[in-house]
């Protein structure tokens, strides 16, 4: 099976039209506004905030996916969160879904909203519903139309993210393709993030949503900028079959085949959402390999990259391994500690600093060349059996204070 990277977001798969505005939803001077469109309906699947305070775009979209309807398009805007609205909120989530159906000409059960920028505003729907109309000519199934949606739907974000890949299915290429924004309050177990895949591959609903399900485990909850649980975390991915592969309705290998290529994409995105954290310089990447269990590898992984103290040393490009050994002690997973070799590992170098819980004689110099790169990993080997896990994260700065500080004005 071979999986190829492909330019393009969510446009790159066939029959994906996107369009883009400067509605003036808070932001002046940008585009505001994303419109997705598929020209055949789509199975849908979601998966959506563990926040028990959900924004009212989380709660329409998780009722679209689990009534069964079919999905044709999705409305994005960014600047305001429509979350802590009340029944108001909900109610403009409907007004955006009507407007859409009445100017697409598709069904408002059809329709899903998602929203991301600052708690408790409510939306401007004078402005929400011109957007739409302004966006609705504009559509096209260029990539150009999907990058430009991509900046569309920023908040905090230093760069757009987007990813694209094919894969073969029973003789048909089959595409897979996304666009995400996520930069701060973002936390394992869906984050500030939006995430919007498409594809054309023809699948079951049943499995769509399986293969979702399966695949945030390893990609979306597996990364942390700050420990914060957003209101608004969405995922949606769209299948509109229009690749013409056999209809995915077991598993086996077709679905393989469209899971790695769902992981090739939600593994890019997430990586990009890491990798833009709120001030950062660094994508700062844990593998935790010789864990007894996957669940074991994954929460000592994951305690390592919300460490404060761990993130600030990779801030400082200070090989302080005491704190990867302190977080994973406090992590709740069972290790011994006496056991553990560390790694750290970059484009400069691969770089042993920790054998059997006990410092090496090390270069502090080669371990701050190897800390100095855009992306760095560390690597602990806990020698307790073959299962493995790996968390991403980003550096804490001066500019995520700063940014956190000011950011409803």
């Amino acid at each position: 099976m071979e999986i190829k990277a492909v330019q393009g977001g969510v446009t790159a798969a066939k029959g994906f039209y996107a369009s883009s505005v400067a509605a003036g939803i808070k932001y002046e001077g940008r585009k505001d506004m994303a419109l997705i469109l598929s020209k055949a309906p789509c199975k849908s699947a979601g998966t959506f905030t563990t926040n028990i305070v959900k924004a009212a775009p989380v709660k329409w979209d998780k009722a679209q996916v689990d009534s069964g309807a079919p999905a044709h398009a999705v409305v994005i805007n960014a600047g305001i969160a429509n979350a802590c609205t009340g029944q108001e909120g909900m109610d403009y989530c409907s007004v955006t879904a009507e407007a859409a159906s009445k100017i697409l000409g598709v069904e408002k059960d059809s329709v899903l909203v998602a929203s991301t920028g600052v708690i408790g505003m409510q939306l401007p729907m004078g402005r929400i519903e011109a957007g739409i109309e302004a966006m609705a000519p504009g559509l096209s199934d260029t990539l150009e139309a999907g990058h430009e949606a991509a900046k569309a739907i920023m908040t905090t974000d230093t760069k757009e993210k987007e990813a694209a890949v094919q894969v073969e299915i029973g003789g048909k290429t089959v595409t897979v393709g996304g666009m995400c924004k996520g930069s701060g309050m973002i936390h394992p177990n869906m984050c500030t993030m939006l995430s919007f895949v498409t594809t054309d591959a023809a699948i079951s609903k049943e499995l769509l949503v399986e293969a979702l399900r399966e695949d945030i485990k390893d990609t979306y909850n597996m990364i942390s900028v700050d420990g914060d649980t957003s209101t608004n975390d969405t995922v949606l991915l769209l299948a509109n079959g229009m690749a013409e592969n056999e209809e995915i309705t077991e598993k086996g290998e077709a679905y393989e085949a469209f899971c790695a290529a769902l992981r090739q994409v939600n593994e890019t995105l997430a990586k990009k959402i890491a990798g833009d954290g709120e001030g950062c310089t660094a994508l700062f990447e844990v593998k935790v390999v010789g864990a007894e269990t996957k669940d074991q590898a994954a929460t000592l992984a994951k305690a390592v990259i919300t460490s404060n103290l761990t993130k600030a040393a990779i801030f400082g490009h200070d090989a302080n391994w005491g704190r990867i050994l302190c977080a994973m002690g406090y992590s709740g997973a069972s290790f011994d500690p006496e056991k553990v070799d560390l790694f750290f590992e970059s484009s400069a170098g691969k770089l042993k600093i920790v054998e059997n819980g006990v410092a090496l004689d090390y270069s502090e110099e080669k371990a701050t060349e190897i800390l100095s790169q855009p992306e760095v990993t560390a690597v602990a080997d806990i020698k307790m059996g073959g299962a493995q896990a790996t968390a991403w994260g980003c550096d804490l700065t001066y500019d995520y204070v700063r940014i956190n500080g000011d950011y409803r004005s």
